[in-house]
Formats: C-alpha cells, structure tokens, sequence
C-alpha cells in the first residue's frame, strides 16, 4: 500500500524534509490558530517536532499525518489525517492554509483519513477532539457521521473557561475517552 493517496482535488503524501517551510507557514499563521492560539507554531522547530511526530505515527501503525497539496498546482495547503492516540483511537485531524478555509478541504482530508485508518485498524474507534468555539471544525466532524460523545473543561488550555468537545464514530470506553484527554 503505498502512503500517497489522491482524492478529488487533494495529493495527501507523507512529509519530507523539504515540506517543512509550507508547513511552518500554515501552523504559525494565527489565523489558523484563531481557536486554540497558544498552540500556534513559533519556530520552525515546532513544525519540525510535529512533523517528526507524524512520522514515528507511520513507522509505528503504518498511519500518521499527510501533507495535502492542491492536485493541480501542488501548492502545500494543509496536513492531516489519522494518528494513533494512546494505543486507543485514531485522531483524524485537520489543519488548512487560512486562504483554503470554507472549499471543503478539511473534509475531504479527513475522510480520506477515516478510510485509511478503517482499512489499517477497523476497530478502533475514530475521534475527532477540538475546543467548543471552533464551530467549522465542529461542522467538519458531524459532515464526516461523528457525534459528540462528550463535552469538558478542556485540561491543559491557558484559558479555562475553554470546554473540550469529543466527536466519535462509535461509544468510546473509558480508556479510550482517556486516551483522547491527554
């Protein structure tokens, strides 16, 4: 099975090192971060780790983050897919260049990444974690047939007043929830 994947508009491929600059770009844009700013990448040596993180998920589970390039133009817009989370749950994840937000990208993305994660493991359970107010990622998780599951204060973030929502695609044990708050 190869790693990349095409969908409609989207090349999803695994990172290398010459991605790291788009990359960057995305994740240190605050309007991408508008939801959650404290996790906005600083240096480049946040995307770095991040990417390297993306990739022990493929050399672990044979899953992990793509980056997503336009089909027609491989321009770098995004990255996302399927990650393991604490040996229980894939994460579908998503994260578009603030000029793509509102085309459906993030949907197209993740779905591409629920297959995947399907065909690698069926039976774990697929989540989608994000903070309350982040309404269009919200509408991206219910658009891919997730139902929230559950709804907390959201640990760890600098603002405490932030209430973390769980979306999932089946019942999660409690070890699983676990996995998904950490």
């Amino acid at each position: 099975m190869t790693d990349d994947l095409l969908t409609d508009r989207l090349r999803l491929s695994r990172a290398v090192p010459s991605d790291l600059d788009a990359v960057f770009a995305i994740q240190s844009d605050p309007r991408v971060w508008a939801h959650y700013p404290s996790l906005r990448h600083t240096t480049p040596d946040d995307s770095i780790r991040m990417m390297e993180r993306w990739e022990r998920s493929w050399d672990t589970v044979g899953l992990g983050s793509w980056v997503a390039r336009l089909r027609d133009t491989g321009e770098v817009i995004g990255n996302g897919g399927c990650t393991l989370l604490g040996g229980e749950v894939w994460n579908v994840g998503y994260r578009i260049a603030a000029d793509h937000h509102g085309r459906g990208f993030a949907t197209e993305l993740a779905r591409a990444g629920i297959e995947r994660a399907r065909e690698v493991a069926p039976d774990r359970p697929v989540i989608a974690y994000l903070v309350e107010h982040n309404t269009g990622s919200a509408r991206v998780a219910e658009k891919l047939g997730l139902e929230l599951v559950h709804r907390a204060p959201d640990l760890g973030n600098p603002d405490r007043s932030v209430m973390r929502l769980v979306y999932a695609d089946r019942a999660l044990s409690s070890a699983q929830l676990r996995a998904t708050l950490h």
